[in-house]
């Protein structure tokens, strides 16, 4: 008779921990750190100067991304964590004006504009969607990020300085992951930017470009080392926001030559120009921009062709001119006493404008390579590593599916 009772309290206790068992949630997904290589070319990887990078491509996934247009960085960055193409995000150039903000210019050298949340507010990106969904972010330097989007800020995040050294920034995401694990960020970016500034300066076929990517992969390398010490498994996603391409100075297009400058107000000139015409002086400008050019090619904003998914945004301004990859649009003017060798900004498809894609870390199948895909794909798959249901976007994850280890 004694022994049922105490049967009784044994199923009991066994039944109840049962129940714990079944409704204990699971494991927080791993750390994803976004990493961003600023103006690195796909085929950057292979020249045998980043060692790193290279050996994190051979044990996890690489491929090549097509860059959203245009294949400038502040639309590129913002496409890769909103998943939403640069008409759409808002983020429409680098050089942008909005009826609705009128008297203001966003430029990417203008913190007031760059931190002021009415240019971002048009997307959402990705560290907003992890912060409502209660999951922590640590964003270094990314575009975007010193403004509060949406009125959201990131947990952890510090105001864009170019001058802040690439080992400086690994140390700070090193230092902003030294905190019990429960209160540790599940997501974070890099944003390096040598490898562009040496491109635009020397060239992509130039020793300095090299030597950039060198630097950047061993501030890459100083990352992992990092991880490792503390015992942090890590999904990383290295990236870039579009290629380079060589511009020679002999390759020039003056439209001052087609068009008097005082019948446009441009927006942007140099791998693309945009522009509008002076009150009454359309007719003028269409006669003398819209017909055939022999590198270039121009377009009202509403016959932009479709495959560069753009022109319908109100902050693209009326007119826009793409010359040949590898031409520069100037006028006599404004003509830089040191014109870039190198420059971005031309037609996605165009090789040179390819992105670097590489995927290492449980999260990926080893030897991996999926075939070129558009960079608005980054968003859901960066969504399905943190764990967070991902917002209406352009990108697709089932182009990227096969990168992943499950």
């Amino acid at each position: 008779m004694n022994l049922l009772p105490r049967l009784l309290a044994a199923l009991g206790a066994a039944f109840a921990l049962t129940a714990c068992a079944t409704v204990s949630p699971p494991p927080p997904a791993p750390l994803t750190i976004l990493v961003s290589i600023d103006g690195f070319r796909s085929d950057y990887l292979d020249r045998g100067v980043t060692p790193t990078l290279s050996g994190l491509a051979a044990h996890g996934a690489r491929g090549t991304m097509r860059p959203s247009f245009p294949s400038k960085t502040f639309p590129n960055h913002y496409a890769l964590v909103t998943g939403l193409r640069p008409d759409r995000s808002g983020i429409v150039d680098n050089t942008i004006y909005d009826p609705a903000i009128p008297g203001v210019k966003f430029t990417m050298a203008d913190k007031a504009t760059t931190g002021d949340a009415r240019w971002w507010n048009q997307a959402t990106p990705i560290w907003v969607t992890a912060e409502r969904a209660g999951v922590r972010s640590a964003i270094m330097f990314w575009p975007g990020s010193d403004a509060p989007i949406q009125g959201v800020r990131p947990s952890r995040w510090l105001p864009f300085n170019q001058a802040l050294p690439a080992v400086a920034r690994v140390d700070q995401v090193l230092a902003w992951l030294d905190v019990p694990p429960d209160q540790r960020p599940r997501f974070a970016t890099l944003y390096f930017d040598e490898v562009d500034t040496a491109g635009h300066d020397f060239g992509p076929d130039s020793a300095e470009v090299n030597a950039a990517a060198a630097r950047t992969d061993a501030a890459i390398a100083r990352l992992v080392a990092g991880l490792k010490a503390r015992g942090i498994v890590a999904n990383l996603v290295v990236v870039a926001d579009h290629g380079m391409a060589p511009t020679p100075p002999d390759q020039t297009i003056f439209v001052d030559d087609l068009v008097p400058t005082d019948a446009i107000r441009t927006v942007t000139m140099g791998a693309f120009m945009s522009l509008s015409a002076v009150p009454g002086r359309e007719a003028q400008v269409e006669a003398a921009l819209l017909k055939p050019h022999p590198r270039m090619q121009c377009w009202r904003k509403a016959d932009i062709p479709a495959r560069f998914h753009y022109g319908k945004n109100p902050r693209v301004p009326p007119y826009f001119c793409l010359p040949q990859t590898g031409w520069t649009i100037t006028t006599h003017r404004f003509k830089p006493k040191k014109p870039e060798v190198g420059n971005h900004g031309f037609d996605p498809y165009a090789p040179e404008m390819a992105a670097v894609f590489v995927a290492n870390g449980p999260a990926f199948r080893p030897g991996a390579r999926p075939p070129v895909f558009d960079n608005v794909d980054v968003y859901p798959l960066v969504a399905r590593l943190i764990g967070v249901k991902p917002e209406p976007s352009d990108g697709r994850l089932a182009d990227l599916a096969g990168v992943l280890a499950r």
